[in-house]
């Protein structure tokens, strides 16, 4: 089994912590100690070894990758040359391993979640391996916690089987974001799951589907495929890669393709997509206080997310805020309101202050 750890975007909604240049999946955002890269590659070494471990991450990144992730080979860590969402990214990955291996499975993930649980994670991994040696493509469906409105869902049907110990289910549906009443109807029926973005695959069968699914796509990649390993591998796919579609794998080739079977996950996952979410995944104090990093000293505080870096930090009769501290930036604000952090840094850019994005 192989594992492509997709490491793109620049997770604009943890800001000031995810910057352009030094994004989301290259930080400690959580206060272990390991970048969210870092903890995906742990999550997998010993499960595969560290030769079958790939990462596909923005050129502009590629060398942030390099020095973050020094146990993996040089040639396993791909710099795209550019964003063009993730059903080019996985094609990419595809052609790469179908040199070596044409029916290898792959296991894609993306780089920037939280998984608590990591037996419970891997033993699902284990099941889906199993479903698509048998030609599906399978994903992980991550039990719900809330009636999140923020994720797309997968809705399961019948039971295919047992594998590893594990039930795996046929994909009746991929639902697009709820409103709140579905998503509360969603979390009453244990039919329904988040989608997570996780996908395990033979690498035969995706670009089987994304030749009928995406032609054009499919064309570009067989370019590639073709000079890999010659001396115009670098031209042509920089070439090529302009003309992608730039397309997710949910919409280009999972919502409609042949057989799709999904793994359930209950592994305390989360992908940590605002800084309100860190209180589901760092532990409280007993004041129910996020505390992340940095000194800090809080009287009569509660609710409250703090991430501290170099300054001191004194709270004094608040509760529910969150507090980020960077070498150049602040970040404080109601946690409820976590989700304008994006409209900062829109206005951030109209301000030209591209020193602070």
């Amino acid at each position: 089994m192989y594992v492509v750890i997709l490491a793109g975007g620049a997770g604009t909604r943890l800001w000031p912590r995810s910057r352009m240049a030094h994004p989301k999946q290259f930080t400690d955002i959580i206060g272990s100690g390991r970048s969210l890269i870092q903890a995906t590659v742990d999550r997998v070494d010993g499960y595969v070894p560290r030769e079958n471990i790939y990462v596909i991450t923005g050129k502009a990144y590629k060398e942030l990758a390099t020095a973050q992730l020094a146990e993996l080979p040089l040639t396993n860590i791909i710099g795209e040359p550019s964003g063009r969402n993730t059903a080019p990214a996985i094609g990419l990955a595809c052609v790469l391993l179908q040199r070596s291996d044409p029916q290898a499975v792959v296991a894609f993930l993306p780089a920037d979640h939280v998984v608590q649980d990591l037996e419970k994670f891997r033993a699902a991994l284990t099941s889906a391996q199993e479903a698509a040696r048998a030609g599906y493509l399978v994903t992980l469906g991550i039990k719900p916690q809330s009636p999140h409105t923020g994720y797309g869902y997968i809705k399961r049907n019948h039971q295919i089987g047992v594998m590893n110990g594990l039930p795996v289910f046929e994909v009746a549906q991929f639902l697009e974001k709820p409103d709140r009443e579905t998503a509360e109807k969603f979390l009453q029926d244990d039919g329904y799951y988040w989608n997570g973005g996780i996908f395990v695959t033979r690498v035969d069968t995706m670009l089987n589907e994304m030749a009928w699914q995406l032609p054009a796509l499919y064309a570009n990649l067989q370019k590639i495929k073709a000079a890999l390993g010659t001396d115009k591998e670098k031209h042509v796919l920089a070439d090529t890669w302009s003309e992608m579609p730039s397309i997710s794998i949910d919409y280009g080739v999972m919502e409609h393709a042949q057989k799709v079977a999904v793994v359930p996950l209950d592994a305390g996952w989360n992908d940590v997509g605002s800084w309100s979410a860190l209180e589901e995944v760092v532990p409280k104090d007993d004041d129910g206080n996020c505390l992340i990093g940095g000194e800090n000293l809080g009287i009569d505080v509660s609710g409250s997310i703090v991430a501290g870096n170099k300054r001191f930090i004194a709270l004094i009769g608040v509760e529910d805020l969150v507090v980020v501290d960077t070498d150049d930036a602040l970040l404080i604000g109601r946690k409820s309101e976590m989700q304008k952090v994006k409209d900062v840094v829109k206005r951030l850019r109209e301000m030209g202050r591209h020193d602070l994005l």
